[in-house]
């Protein structure tokens, strides 16, 4: 991982996002922002040749993709300044449907404008994404942060307690039919 821009820059663009990226997004024939020429035109301010189907996920069809293309405007918003440099075609389009995607999951687009903790989040997850150390920290230092400011992680740590309890019930469970029938084994043979 390299070194990348101030936490404290990022939040603050984040902050300073225009309501113009806060609007509907296309789904349709209804909304104002057209997602995928945002896409589109920041693939190719990075200089990244694009085709009608890398932008294709960018365009809605179904209104529960609303949250999701607004989050993607958002995080265009943010990677359209002078510090992302020249990141790959992949993991840029891995960012912007993949990562964002897990994002919106978890709240509301306009939460991360409006919330300093959900601002960081994907501060923090957009450098983590494109392989970035916020500026004065190391690699441990970031991925703590970010595994503590994380509603994925949080959502993911959930699931595997959740998983965790449903293991341990089971075991108990068969224990207690296997003791049973060992009792009842025995009452037989007396």
């Amino acid at each position: 991982m390299t070194p990348g821009p101030s936490l404290e820059r990022l939040m603050r663009r984040l902050a300073e996002t225009p309501g113009e990226f806060l609007g509907e997004p296309r789904i349709g024939a209804v909304g104002t922002v057209a997602t995928a020429a945002l896409v589109g035109d920041l693939l190719r301010g990075a200089g990244i040749a694009i085709d009608r189907q890398m932008l294709a996920r960018f365009e809605g069809d179904r209104p529960a993709e609303r949250n999701r293309l607004m989050l993607v405007a958002v995080t265009v918003w943010l990677l359209a300044d002078d510090w992302v440099g020249t990141p790959s075609r992949d993991g840029l389009l891995g960012l912007l449907d993949d990562t964002v995607g897990e994002l919106a999951a978890t709240g509301h687009a306009q939460a991360f404008v409006e919330d300093a903790e959900r601002r960081e989040e994907l501060a923090r997850t957009v450098l983590a994404a494109l392989e970035l150390l916020p500026e004065g920290e190391d690699a441990r230092q970031a991925a703590d942060r970010l595994s503590a400011v994380s509603a994925t992680e949080r959502q993911r740590l959930i699931r595997a307690s959740r998983e965790a309890e449903e293991r341990a019930r089971l075991v108990r469970e068969a224990l207690i039919r296997k003791a049973a029938e060992e009792s009842a084994d025995k009452y037989t043979r007396e």
